[in-house]
């Protein structure tokens, strides 16, 4: 994956445009400001294998450091924006990070990094202006201030090269994320393989404009935005996500191409139809949706105002295998996210006997790619059987055609607004409060996100279940924890349902609050 060869072709071609702000960074700029922060690094002694956190915001910036740190070698850990200083903390040292990259929009967050981390902060430390910073300073002390930290250095490549990779954290069943890491190739950038390239080549077009409007923390974002560069495409980021400014985005850019999750599609919906209706998005050629099951009724509708372009494919961050399905195929197939498209597909029982079409059990996948969980080698066996097949514990079915259908993610994971949360963080945290026995966290129905979290307590004293502790019990917990992994309500039960070897059973909590 590379840049370079379209920043000498054509250097003035955006490479990125920031929605709303119009911000652009074309091709010979991205290619100019990599290969100075990349010999920034190499000054610093960063080397093959070191590792970069990113603390940043949808910027100007973010593609830079994702492609000074791939040239050099280095893995990229772009951290969730919503985590706090403790979260982000563990991420960091976790990942053994030798640099840390930051944005001045989230400047408290950076502030508070050095107290929770055990090792201390690293000896890099860079901080750049944040698009919705104003009014704060880029100055904190310790931290380069980018890009003045950078001027000296040339515009041309580092002499050593070699390619580095996305290092993706991913929240395991203990609620603590997971690093997912793979070899890196050790092979220069224009050695190494490009197949995400390739595909994006084959589904774009020489004048096609991509829009990406998620956070770029997130793996799909990052992976198809460089990727839709590295094949010379413009690629359009909206800062923060808004219904009506990605119709905007999409009509002022002549926008042909875009990766969503449900909940946008949702959202979207919901803006009146007589403003839906004044945006041109008749430039759309083909979109693709991925993160979350997307509910038949809301694809159906979409299907219907933007017409059969909508594509979807089923992944995991692991990159085990993946299936594919087209907007033809959906129609005939409504609710399947397809056919396999990377690995062989299996579905299999408890025992890990091959099962027939229509009966459902846990996904795995022969032949994708190698992954291991970093340092949790027991989670890394886990994720395999004794015939080397993976599995992130997804749950689905497939039918006579092979078409595959989810049944239920990973357990009891809630995926709200295309965003993976594992409860039992929240169950381990709400436990800690002096007045809770015991708590239970999941996903219930959400017309909008498609699932919101919800917890049901025990409380020690029976007297305190009430809606005004339930209030603060959720306010509480959102001073500890990310505000997207926190219960949106609390309702109260005089016993949780646990077997009697401690095991909470969940499903009878969901069925009753769904």
């Amino acid at each position: 994956m590379q840049i370079r060869e379209h920043a000498e072709a054509t250097p003035d071609k955006p490479a990125v445009i920031m929605h709303p702000s119009g911000t652009t960074v074309t091709f010979g700029e991205l290619e100019a400001r990599a290969n100075r922060l990349a010999h920034h690094f190499r000054q610093a002694g960063l080397v093959e294998g070191d590792t970069v956190a990113m603390l940043m915001e949808n910027n100007e910036h973010f593609h830079v450091v994702m492609w000074a740190a791939r040239r050099s070698g280095l893995y990229y850990v772009p951290i969730n924006t919503h985590l706090t200083a403790a979260e982000a903390a563990y991420i960091i040292d976790n990942s053994n990070a030798k640099a840390i990259v930051g944005s001045a929009a989230l400047r408290k967050t950076l502030e508070g990094l050095g107290s929770e981390l055990p090792r201390g902060l690293p000896e890099l430390l860079i901080i750049t202006e944040g698009t919705s910073a104003e009014g704060v300073s880029g100055d904190l002390d310790g931290w380069q201030r980018y890009p003045e930290c950078v001027a000296q250095h040339p515009d041309t490549a580092i002499p050593d090269e070699i390619e580095g990779d996305l290092l993706q954290y991913s929240s395991g069943t203990t609620g603590r994320p997971k690093g997912i890491k793979r070899e890196l190739p050790h092979l220069t950038p224009a050695e190494a393989p490009g197949l995400m390239t390739m595909m994006v080549s084959f589904w774009m077009e020489p004048d096609s404009v991509y829009l990406s409007p998620a956070p770029l923390y997130h793996t799909a974002p990052s992976v198809w935005s460089m990727t839709v560069q590295a094949a010379g495409y413009t690629t359009v980021v909206m800062e923060k996500f808004d219904p009506e400014s990605a119709l905007d985005a999409i009509q002022r850019y002549g926008v042909t191409h875009g990766q969503f999750v449900p909940v946008m599609f949702t959202r979207m919906l919901k803006v009146p139809e007589s403003v839906r209706n004044s945006y041109d998005v008749s430039s759309l050629k083909r979109v693709i949706h991925a993160a979350a099951p997307c509910p038949v009724e809301i694809k159906k509708q979409m299907i219907d105002w933007w017409g059969p372009i909508i594509d979807e494919y089923y992944a995991s961050s692991e990159a085990h295998g993946s299936t594919l399905i087209s907007a033809e195929d959906w129609l005939a197939h409504p609710g399947s996210v397809g056919k396999p498209m990377a690995g062989t597909l299996h579905i299999c029982d408890e025992d890990g006997n091959e099962l027939p079409p229509g009966e459902a059990g846990e996904i795995f996948f022969e032949g994708g790619l190698p992954f291991e969980y970093l340092n949790d080698p027991e989670k890394t066996a886990k994720a395999r059987n004794d015939r080397g097949w993976a599995t992130v514990g997804d749950i689905g079915y497939v039918d006579e055609e092979g078409f595959l259908y989810l049944t239920d993610r990973r357990h009891h994971m809630i995926i709200s607004g295309g965003v993976n949360i594992y409860p039992q963080e929240a169950e381990n945290m709400l436990v800690t409060h002096p007045k809770v026995l015991d708590a239970a966290v999941f996903g219930v129905p959400d017309d909008e996100m498609g699932q919101r979290v919800h917890g049901v307590v025990q409380t020690v004293k029976p007297a305190d279940a009430t809606a005004e502790f339930a209030a603060e019990l959720i306010e509480w917990l959102r001073d500890r924890l990310a505000h997207y992994k926190c219960p949106r309500s609390i309702t109260f039960e005089a016993q949780l349902p646990r077997t009697d070897t401690g095991k909470l059973y969940k499903q009878e909590l969901i069925k009753k609050y769904s």
